[in-house]
């Protein structure tokens, strides 16, 4: 069978960097491994657009004329896609379509919307979700349909992990944040403001909505803090590399009703790192559970220089949270085993038309 395979990122860029081989495939969420299952690919051919109504507009057309015949629309995020699902729902559009659902399903803030969403959420034809908390939260509304709400095992690609590791790069930090996306810069400087170990955060100097925390250039920082700006100019693989080279993984958050952080986490867990993390309960795993590391509750920092405190202090039950990190990675969260959800889902959707 074939898939038309649509990512809010730009697919062809992002595939090329994957075939280089310094783009882990997890980021294109499982799309290359579906091969392995007799699911043939049709790339969306991406626009940059960033006003939605357009974006939505210019995909519907692509889609709609595209010249290669397939039998599913598979969907990273439904972002761009909001009229080709309103077209499955009225019966126009002829392709099941299964998406990524990053946030619980949730009612709207008036009845007008709310029934508009209904008839949406009627388009979809399956969802993945990253966490059971996802799901449980969605079924409390009403659009819901749990026959066709799937949990999916989002992890990381190990061959990609595995060929950063054979490099065996010397140890050059302690702590290290990554990530752009609400990350609690505040919390987390004031924390190593009050300790001696030292923390590196690559980061992007830019502020908007996903990156809205001006801490770093705000709050005086003390001379462990060191910041190595990106502005967006660093490529997966460098990331990789430097993450690598260090001793623990932190993941400083504000709250929200998703899995914010989940990519470093993951990644943390490929590279066998133990972490310390914000208190998310919608990330799939149990970090504290699991034994892979510590997580603080939002905006505690006298909780995070305890938990910083206590990885420094405890380096033989640290190296074992990274051990536990990497056995998680390798049994459950890791690329080949989410794709092979992705196709069960895929062929299952085929089927059924």
């Amino acid at each position: 069978m074939k898939i038309y395979y649509y990512n809010t990122r730009n697919v062809q860029f992002m595939w090329s960097q994957w075939e280089k081989g310094v783009m882990p495939a997890h980021l294109l969420y499982g799309a290359p491994q579906l091969t392995q299952h007799g699911i043939e690919i049709v790339q969306h051919r991406s626009v940059d657009e960033p006003r939605r109504w357009r974006l939505m507009l210019v995909n519907a057309w692509r889609i709609l004329t595209c010249r290669e015949s397939y039998d599913v629309l598979y969907g990273t995020a439904f972002r761009g896609l909001e009229l080709i699902i309103l077209l499955r729902a009225i019966g126009l559009y002829r392709h099941p379509v299964v998406v990524w659902h990053h946030q619980p399903i949730v009612k709207a803030g008036n009845r007008l919307r709310e029934l508009v969403a209904k008839l949406f959420y009627r388009g979809i034809d399956d969802m993945f979700f990253f966490s059971e908390k996802l799901i449980s939260d969605s079924m409390a509304s009403a659009k819901a349909r749990p026959e066709r709400m799937h949990l999916a095992h989002w992890g990381a690609d190990l061959e990609f992990y595995d060929r950063v590791l054979a490099d065996n790069l010397p140890k050059q930090y302690e702590f290290i944040s990554t990530g752009k996306e609400l990350r609690d810069h505040t919390t987390l400087v004031k924390a190593f403001n009050q300790t001696r170990y030292r923390l590196d955060v690559f980061t992007p100097k830019v502020h908007h909505a996903e990156n809205p925390d001006p801490a770093l250039e705000t709050i005086p920082l003390n001379s462990n803090i060191t910041v190595h700006y990106t502005n967006g100019q660093i490529i997966p693989y460098e990331l990789a590399c430097e993450v690598s080279q260090s001793t623990c993984v932190v993941c400083c958050c504000y709250e929200t009703n998703y899995t914010t952080g989940l990519t470093s986490l993951v990644e943390a867990l490929a590279l066998g790192l133990p972490i310390v993390a914000s208190r998310n309960p919608q990330v799939p795993f149990d970090i504290d559970k699991e034994g892979c590391g510590i997580t603080v509750p939002y905006g505690d920092v006298e909780g995070w220089s305890r938990a910083v405190e206590y990885i420094s202090t405890h380096p033989d039950e640290a190296a074992k949270m990274g051990q536990r990190s990497r056995e998680l990675a390798e049994l459950l969260y890791n690329n080949n085993r989410c794709a092979a959800e992705i196709a069960e889902v895929i062929l299952s959707a085929k089927q059924s038309r």
